[in-house]
Order: structure tokens, then sequence, then C-alpha cells
């Protein structure tokens, strides 16, 4: 089944575009989410998120074991996991394998046998970051999604709202 990867900046609209292309499948669609709120703003942010997609939509919560997750969901769902950028920070926060946990997830996305489309920041496009652990997310981003993007069968790069088709 096919497997679509979008990518964007900060607010630069990717997670509606993600729901949208989801949604040109039929109902139940799955939300696999890996946000933690661990402060009000992100509290806010993800209800914001929730009542955007209204109805038709389950979430399953999924910060840590997205592969997990993707491997629980019946067979033929459509999913869109939302996003990568926060479960690799999740991971390399809980100094988990950033490398090993993809190559798992990676599998996971190639058992699934129904469509899915994940959402991811491309953050490689600004400042070199100040810090090592910064450093050291920007090159595991970078090499996530250039490894999901050679596995995707379509590669969106959203640019002010502005779906453009890489692959």
């Amino acid at each position: 089944m096919p497997f679509t990867l979008v990518l964007g900046g900060a607010r630069s609209g990717k997670s509606s575009h993600a729901e949208a292309l989801v949604q040109r499948a039929p109902a139940p669609w799955y939300y696999v989410a890996t946000a933690q709120a661990y402060d009000a703003e992100m509290e806010e942010r993800i209800a914001q998120h929730r009542a955007r997609r209204g109805e038709g939509w389950v979430t399953l919560d999924a910060p840590h074991d997205l592969a997990g997750a993707l491997g629980a969901l019946p067979s033929g769902a459509p999913v869109l996991i939302d996003c990568l950028t926060l479960w690799l920070s999740n991971r390399m926060l809980a100094a988990a394998d950033a490398d090993l946990d993809s190559a798992i997830l990676e599998a996971e996305l190639l058992a699934h046998d129904g469509p899915v489309v994940a959402v991811s920041n491309e953050v490689g496009l600004g400042i070199v970051p100040d810090n090592a652990l910064a450093r050291r997310f920007r090159d595991a981003q970078g090499r996530l999604n250039q490894r999901l993007a050679a596995l995707a069968d379509e590669v969106v790069l959203v640019v002010a709202g502005i779906p453009v088709k890489v692959k």
C-alpha cells in the first residue's frame, strides 16, 4: 500500500495536508500521535489538533513505541503518523538507539498493508545548532528523513501551506 512522507518546517501546514491525504481512504482513520504534553502550551496544541480532525479519527498515543502501535493496527487501516520529529526526540531523550529504532520502524512501515502518511520536520535548513545534543538531533532527523524518503512512494514538502511534490 502507498506510503507518503510529508515534510516541512514548523507551522508549514504539513499536518493539515497529511490529514487530507489520509482522508482519501474510507474511515476510520488512525492517527498515531507522538507528542507528549509537558506544559500547558503543548496541551493546547494537542487539543487543537484533535479538534481539527473531528469525527472518523481514532487516536493512538505512541510517544515511544511507534512500531508497536503500527503493528497493532487493523489490516488495511489508513494511518497518519504525526510526527516523526517528536518521536525521534522522545527516543533520543530516552537515550535509545535512534538508528535501531528507525530500522524497526522501517520494517513495520513495509509490513503495514494500508495507506500510511507520515509527517516529519525538515530541520536541517536553518543555522547550525549551538550545542552537541541539538546537532546530534538535527543529524539523526536528517538521516531518518532520508531513510524514509527512500522507502516512500511519494514525498511532499509543504512550504507556506503549499504542497510541493518531491518524489
